[in-house]
């Protein structure tokens, strides 16, 4: 069973393709906790993500042998989970509201991460980051979705263009613009980035 933590995704779709299930059992548990999260955080919606999630790997597992090597595994799965949680916003028309939801995931992962620090550390780190947050949440949803896809899903600049089908250069400028809204925005709660 170890083996197959060392097979890259490339290699594990190829074994899929021959028939083995278990190669696909270990795409779904190397994804499935950040699609998840990512597609909660379009949504908005707990239950919505889990079923969309359940979508996703559905369609990869039916879309497996179109998957084309030269392109990374993650920035492929990542574009199926994109289109399915924009269909679902588009079906029930609440793209605007439902991206300013959506950080319990990330905040409950986070808190295991920290054991270390001490009680007033936790609290003080707590309160900064439903600070910023909040301020995401104020972001245009353009920016919103791009923020989230950069810093939480930690995606490089070329793997969100081929995720949201921007230009590198519109994912650049509005990520850009969209650090500059959030630095305003943390400063007028006086709060410093730093």
């Amino acid at each position: 069973m170890g083996f197959r933590l060392t097979l890259a995704d490339g290699e594990l779709v190829q074994s899929a393709l021959k028939g083995r299930e278990t190669c696909f059992e270990e795409l779904v548990r190397r994804y499935q906790r950040p699609i998840a999260a990512y597609v909660y955080r379009m949504v908005g919606d707990y239950d919505a993500a889990l079923d969309l999630t359940q979508e996703v790997f559905i369609k990869v597992y039916n879309s497996l042998a179109r998957y084309r090597s030269e392109y990374k595994f993650s920035t492929w799965i990542y574009k199926i989970a994109h289109n399915a949680a924009i269909d679902h916003l588009r079906r029930y028309a609440v793209r605007e509201q439902a991206l300013t939801n959506g950080f319990d995931v990330e905040r409950r992962e986070v808190s295991i991460e920290s054991r270390r620090l001490t009680p007033e550390q936790e609290s003080e780190r707590n309160e900064r980051r439903s600070e910023i947050e909040l301020v995401v949440q104020m972001l245009p949803a353009a920016y919103r979705e791009l923020i989230v896809l950069r810093h939480s899903q930690d995606l490089s600049y070329d793997e969100i263009a081929d995720v949201t089908g921007l230009p590198l250069g519109t994912v650049k400028n509005r990520l850009f613009r969209a650090r500059e809204a959030m630095r305003n925005h943390l400063l007028e709660r006086g709060i410093t980035t730093a």
